[in-house]
């Protein structure tokens, strides 16, 4: 499929979410193909509200491109949601600032009081939700479709640019001169909080700098986690 077929596909996609699964809500973590659908949703005037996860722990260089956003997107105000207080306080009292180098049990626990429990307030009452998920990403996203019910939260979810290769996604941006994560430039193609988050040698997997001592076939958050 060349790339203008998959752009009107995913653009004709968004669409078909607004128009069939209103309320619907794109989540925005401010990577490269985040940013795609970001641009598209306000180029193309798409009726899907967007919201971001603030961990507390994100690179300064997240939060420069949320400013960014804001102002070249003023047509598609980003919602942020914080983790709950009192769960970060439990955590970091109990098992220390740092606790999730020590155990995958321990990391998983952080990013449920950081990213979960939010998640699931942002999806409260929303019948879909938007992912920059692509399949090339990681050995945990192969088998991912365009579309999917998510049971674990009782909604659709979309993955609009599943099919889109990294070459596209950059492409797309340089094109449209679409803001990104600076980041990138230093060769991190995955970015998640900062602790957790390194750049990649030449060769690696694009998310290989994402919770880097664990297993590659465990790495994902839970955000992405089927719950069958």
């Amino acid at each position: 499929m060349d790339f203008e077929h998959k752009l009107s596909e995913t653009i004709a996609l968004l669409h078909r979410i607004a128009a069939e699964y209103s309320p619907a809500v794109f989540a925005n973590s401010f990577g490269a193909e985040d940013m795609v659908i970001t641009h598209l949703l306000a180029k193309e005037k798409v009726g899907i509200d967007i919201f971001s996860l603030d961990t507390g722990r994100l690179p300064v260089e997240t939060y420069t491109l949320m400013q960014e956003v804001a102002q070249a997107y003023p047509s598609h105000p980003i919602q942020v949601f914080f983790p709950n207080t009192a769960a970060v306080e439990q955590y970091v009292n109990q098992h220390g600032i740092n606790a999730f180098y020590e155990s995958v049990e321990l990391r998983k626990s952080c990013c449920h009081v950081r990213k979960i429990e939010p998640l699931q307030r942002a999806l409260k009452d929303k019948k879909a939700w938007v992912t920059g998920l692509r399949r090339e990403q990681s050995p945990t996203r192969t088998d991912l479709g365009y579309q999917e019910f998510d049971a674990g939260n009782g909604l659709e979810k979309f993955n609009p640019l599943i099919e889109w290769t990294e070459k596209e996604v950059w492409a797309y941006i340089r094109a449209e001169n679409i803001p990104y994560n600076k980041l990138h430039d230093q060769h991190v193609p995955s970015i998640g909080c900062a602790p957790c988050t390194r750049p990649i040698a030449m060769g690696e997997d694009v998310r290989a700098g994402r919770w880097w001592w664990e297993n590659p076939e465990n790495k994902e958050c839970g955000l992405h986690v089927k719950k069958i």
